[in-house]
């Protein structure tokens, strides 16, 4: 016989913090469609790791949100790398001896490699194809290409446009200017009740690329609103950053913030018809896995979870051995994943709008289930107590647990500080519902206790 539930000694909100201070999205596709009129409008611009692409950018998302930008000058110092020079551009072409731009920047700026120091010159065409970056297995495609740490200069076109030029003579111009100035990365942070964070980033380097990222810059945007019209737990901090060098500046400049961190999401390639994938963090059983996983899998039946590797979007610079967040990644497809990735045809016409609405909607409930996710410590830790002769397992031996028996076992094992009803249910299979009467009972037997994680803040505000 299973032994039943004590009734608990006080509400699952006040004990448990499983009344969520923070709901899942009413409506996603409004969501999505507030998300990508600013996809549109981001798409057009030239960005970079630095300069005033990246500028414009963060003032097309400060219309929407509070945002705070930082300057770090060129030169500074971050970690084993030091911040680069700034790049900007002017205009930049090849034209043949008539005058007329065969390949032109203004046409569309992929068409330039990032970075590409001045240029002027005339040459050959053979003497160019050096120069020249094709997707000959994508001959209709413009492929997208950076020199960020080598000073080189570059032109992307089509295998077809390339097979259209003749020999002869062109003049070269690449008008761009690398001096020093500084990276820029924008931040806004909503005070919770908690100083404890939920970071959340996303990378704003990539020129006119829709899916990547694009969408992860205007999804982070609108996430902003929607947890500010609430009144979340938790504290969350968005960083809008270049990728690698503006997360390593971020984390550099950032070590008083990292032990508030309790959880993060790298978020990027979130509009296309792939599958919803969460990426494990370093660790891989942490509570941001364990929820993520749970959600993605209930929106999605084809959802992918993979295990982490050090390659991918910024949740490796997070998961570095020295940093070692609790730090995942919610995409679609992913870097390198969708035939499209890194070349024009990841454009406006990629994003599928049900795929852009539910990736929302999958962030929405991570942020709400991990905001109500009060952690739990075992205060008898050492072995398993002796749950019977506190009414709470069977009397009678020889059979298989029952539901909550195994929820009380499941609660004691995983309530070692870092855990709470969501992830426990999660990990475990079992239904929250009967995790949170196992960790009421084990609170009312003077098992298992909460954490008191809380601080006294502010009341709540957006700020950088």
């Amino acid at each position: 016989m299973n032994a039943s539930a004590p009734t608990p000694v006080t509400s699952a909100e006040d004990v448990l913090g499983v009344g969520r201070a923070l709901g899942v999205l009413d409506d996603p596709p409004r969501m999505a469609a507030r998300a990508t009129e600013l996809v549109h409008a981001l798409f057009p611009i030239c960005r970079s790791i630095t300069g005033n692409g990246v500028r414009e950018t963060l003032a097309h998302v400060a219309r929407y949100i509070p945002l705070v930008n930082h300057e770090v000058p060129s030169g500074t110092p971050v970690l084993d790398w030091e911040v680069p020079r700034e790049w900007n551009v002017r205009d930049a072409y090849i034209a043949d001896m008539s005058g007329r731009r065969v390949v032109d920047f203004n046409a569309n700026n992929l068409h330039l490699m990032s970075y590409s120091v001045p240029v002027r010159a005339r040459m050959t065409l053979d003497a160019l194809r050096a120069h020249l970056f094709t997707r000959p297995d994508q001959p209709d495609w413009i492929p997208y290409r950076t020199s960020y740490w080598r000073e080189a200069w570059g032109f992307c076109l089509s295998q077809r446009q390339l097979d259209t030029l003749p020999e002869g003579e062109y003049d070269v111009v690449v008008d761009t200017t690398l001096e020093p100035g500084h990276l820029t990365y924008g931040e806004c942070v909503i005070r919770g009740r908690s100083a404890q964070e939920v970071l959340i980033f996303t990378h704003v380097c990539h020129p006119s690329l829709c899916n990547d990222n694009a969408s992860g810059i205007a999804a982070a945007a609108v996430l902003v609103q929607e947890i500010a019209r609430q009144t979340p737990h938790l504290t969350y901090r968005f960083v809008f950053a270049p990728g690698t060098i503006g997360a390593i500046t971020w984390i550099a400049r950032n070590a008083d913030v990292l032990p508030r961190v309790r959880a993060g999401l790298s978020i990027g390639s979130l509009a296309d018809s792939g599958p919803l994938t969460f990426k494990r963090s370093r660790r891989g059983d942490t509570e941001i896995d364990a929820i993520s996983a749970a959600v993605v899998r209930s929106l999605d039946e084809h959802a992918r979870i993979e295990d982490f590797s050090p390659y991918g979007y910024d949740e490796r610079q997070f998961c570095s051995p020295g940093v070692d967040l609790a730090f995942g990644r919610l995409s679609r497809s992913g870097h390198d994943a969708f035939a499209q990735y890194h070349t024009s045809a990841d454009n406006l016409d990629l994003l599928d709008p049900d795929a852009y609405a539910q990736s929302l909607d999958a962030l929405m409930r991570i942020f709400a289930t991990l905001d109500g996710n009060r952690r739990l410590r075992n205060l008898a830790p050492v072995g398993e107590p002796r749950l019977g002769k506190r009414g709470l397992f069977r009397s009678t031996g020889g059979t298989s647990p029952g539901e909550f028996e195994h929820a009380l076992l499941w609660v004691l094992n995983q309530s070692d500080g870092t855990h709470g009803v969501a992830d426990i249910a999660a990990k475990s299979g079992l239904p929250r519902a009967s995790i949170e009467a196992a960790a009421r009972a084990l609170i009312a037997a003077g098992l298992v206790a909460p954490i008191d994680e809380d601080h006294d803040m502010p009341q709540q505000e957006i700020q950088g």
